[in-house]
């Protein structure tokens, strides 16, 4: 019987948030560029919210740009795709997500393919699903 191996998952964690942070100081140094993440938060789901807290945390450790954009439970549609394509143009932005679930009101596919590709950190606009499919590497 093969021997197991116990992984420290805490420990393995902060190694990679060191290597994040290391590479986040060259570009800034080197390229004057600092990485960005957006997240678009609609509601006050309490997991979602320590979730996205959690998130804005983790990029400040590691010397990156964090953005929230928190929508009442009552926001529309257009006001979320608002949002979205306001974050696409904006060049701090260098990757976002759209945090689920998303109130009954608002097209969950229909926001989610909003993200351009190169943007979509969880990976669900079907460009880069169709990609990870077929063994392609994604826009990002």
């Amino acid at each position: 019987m093969a021997e197991s191996n116990i992984i420290d998952g805490k420990a393995f964690a902060e190694k990679v948030r060191a290597s994040v942070a290391r590479r986040a100081a060259v570009l800034k140094d080197q390229h004057g560029i600092v990485p960005g993440l957006a997240v678009v938060l609609v509601g006050d789901n309490p997991a979602s919210e320590v979730y996205v807290r959690m998130k804005g945390k983790a990029c400040e450790e590691a010397g990156l740009y964090s953005e929230t954009v928190k929508l009442p439970a009552t926001a529309t549609e257009a006001e979320l795709i608002a949002v979205i394509d306001r974050l696409n143009a904006d060049p701090r932005i260098h990757g976002m997500l759209v945090q689920l679930p998303l109130p009954r009101q608002i097209d969950t596919n229909r926001a989610l393919h909003r993200i351009r590709p190169c943007k979509d950190v969880d990976g669900f606009h079907p460009e880069n699903v169709g990609k990870l499919a077929g063994g392609e590497a994604t826009a990002f």
